[in-house]
């Protein structure tokens, strides 16, 4: 099943997927703590907006997650000390789902060592919630939280489990592991 890009959030651990049919040729680089989704040497130039963007900032004691630019607002939101649920239904309402041929909608999670929120935006409908547990919201099929069975310990394991999940099209991940000493994140770009 083809569920396009996801987040898997939780306490303590979060994961973002990039599965595409349409740019199949981006990987996450990191620079400087923040992930960024980009092209490869490989990608055919394009004037889209929605190809390129951070998808893993750390914000607060924390990080945020998600499929596009909105990522950014969420970070420096709850870095102004926004709480986590207002920076995420702030931002995502004010960005709304991306204006692409789909009507892409946005999804994010911010994560701290103890809380976790997931938010969507779509064309019918904000969503944003707390979770005490992995829960994942996808671009489509899976577009309403729910949760989700994923069970890595760190952000090593959990981008490569995102990244082998079953759903169709992996293109690259990106996660984090919070804790109270702080975040550690990794990448998966499926070279091996």
């Amino acid at each position: 099943m083809y569920i396009g890009r996801f987040v898997v959030v939780g306490p303590g651990l979060g994961a973002y997927r990039v599965s595409s049919r349409s740019f199949p040729n981006r990987q996450v680089v990191d620079r400087d703590g923040t992930l960024t989704v980009g092209p490869t040497d490989a990608a055919e130039e394009t004037d889209n907006p929605y190809v390129s963007y951070n998808c893993l900032r750390e914000a607060g004691s924390g990080v945020v997650l998600g499929n596009g630019s909105h990522v950014d607002p969420i970070a420096e939101k709850v870095d102004m000390g926004y709480p986590a649920r207002d920076a995420l239904a702030l931002s995502l309402l004010a960005l709304d789902f991306e204006k692409d041929d789909y009507d892409t909608p946005r999804v994010a999670g911010v994560v701290t060592a103890d809380t976790a929120f997931v938010g969507i935006v779509r064309r019918d409908a904000l969503l944003v919630e707390e979770v005490d547990e992995p829960t994942l919201v996808a671009t489509y099929e899976e577009d309403t939280p729910r949760a989700f069975d994923f069970a890595a310990e760190s952000a090593e394991a959990a981008a490569e489990e995102a990244y082998a999940l079953s759903f169709e099209h992996a293109v690259c991940a990106a996660a984090a592991r919070v804790t109270e000493a702080g975040v550690e994140t990794a990448v998966e770009n499926g070279d091996g």
